[in-house]
């Protein structure tokens, strides 16, 4: 079992920033990459919101360079999956595997002083085999990251909660048609929500449906053209010609193995000092035993949280980056007073 100062669990935009600060602080952060190495920006192709990229960059590339950039200042990214933590001792106790879905693959044991928590959240999805061959190419979980590359084209959206309606929104600002997707006959949205969208002019619907298959091509470009729905109601099914389809039925924040251990929200998500102010949550004394406020300390003192598995909101690549600084920052500052040089 080794021991180090800091061990960051995730590797998307919160952990990878995390990694870069820490060690550029001269902590030596331990990254352990989890199940989607490179976080849900893997799942996109062009990138056109990030700071820095006037022409835009690829997801995958974006953060290959953010891990070659924290590896740069000495972080040891691991393609390991955090399956077992254990906060009530210190050091803390963590157990990785490189693929938690076999038993045969290897098990590895660490100890450390501080934990920066960014293990993300995965977005639902459908489940259907070419969902994630399109994954990136059409097929999407977030509007506000995509929406402009649907400029003058149709679009898909599969919900009826208060996300599908905010992306079935934000997507008529570029779309020349949205298709709201249900499988009920009402939206599950709030009142002002639903009014709101109902008198858009450029929305469709698609009452008591499900997307059963996604069409598209493969050359000269990948992309979706369109998907076939089936009734909830008699099971006929029908093709609709789209460009591209925005699943907007949720996120689950991957916190399994600090349930019990960590403060959460009823669904899963950590709550750090920042994230209580957000939500009007009123934090008991004892949680923060930290010498100072650390906005993104946990209910445990020295762990960290940052990125998707806080954010409900904003879920954006550069907020989770910016979450990931100040996680990073946090953790050194409560090291150095707690000791730990």
């Amino acid at each position: 079992m080794s021991r180090h100062s800091v061990l960051v669990l995730g590797s998307g935009s919160a952990g990878l920033t995390a990694a870069i600060y820490s060690a550029r602080a001269n902590f030596a952060p331990i990254v352990l990459e989890g199940r989607e190495p490179g976080g849900q920006l893997t799942w996109t192709t062009l990138v056109e919101n990030f700071p820095g990229w006037p022409e835009g960059v690829m997801g995958p590339e974006l953060m290959d360079l953010m891990r070659k950039q924290a590896q740069r200042f000495g972080a040891d990214t691991r393609y390991q999956t955090v399956v077992k933590v254990d906060l009530s001792r210190r050091p803390f106790h963590v157990t990785a595997q490189e693929d938690p879905t076999d038993d045969r693959s290897g098990v590895f044991e660490y100890e450390a002083d501080a934990l920066i928590v960014a293990t993300g959240a995965t977005a639902r999805i459908l489940g259907l085999p070419t969902e994630r061959e399109y994954m990136g190419y059409g097929v999407g979980t977030c509007a506000t990251c995509d929406g402009a590359l649907f400029r003058n084209k149709e679009v898909a959206v599969v919900g009826g909660g208060d996300t599908a309606i905010e992306e079935a929104t934000f997507l008529t600002r570029y779309a020349r048609k949205v298709t709201l997707i249900h499988r009920r006959n009402e939206l599950r949205a709030s009142k002002i929500m639903r009014e709101r969208l109902l008198a858009n002019p450029k929305v469709e619907y698609a009452w008591d449906s499900e997307v059963t298959e996604v069409h598209g091509i493969q050359e000269p470009h990948k992309k979706v053209t369109g998907i076939t729905i089936r009734s909830t109601v008699d099971g006929a099914t029908r093709s609709m010609d789209v460009d591209g389809l925005f699943l907007a039925i949720g996120h689950v924040p991957n916190t399994s193995a600090f349930r019990g251990q960590l403060a959460m929200t009823p669904e899963g998500y950590l709550l750090n000092r920042n994230a209580c102010a957000w939500k009007g949550v009123e934090a008991p004394a004892d949680w923060f035993e930290s010498f100072a406020n650390f906005g993104t300390s946990t209910s445990v003192s020295g762990v960290f949280a940052c990125g998707d598995v806080v954010d409900t909101h904003y879920r954006q690549a550069i907020t989770a980056s910016g979450s990931g600084c100040a996680a990073a920052i946090d953790s050194e500052k409560w090291l150095e007073q707690a000791g730990h040089h």
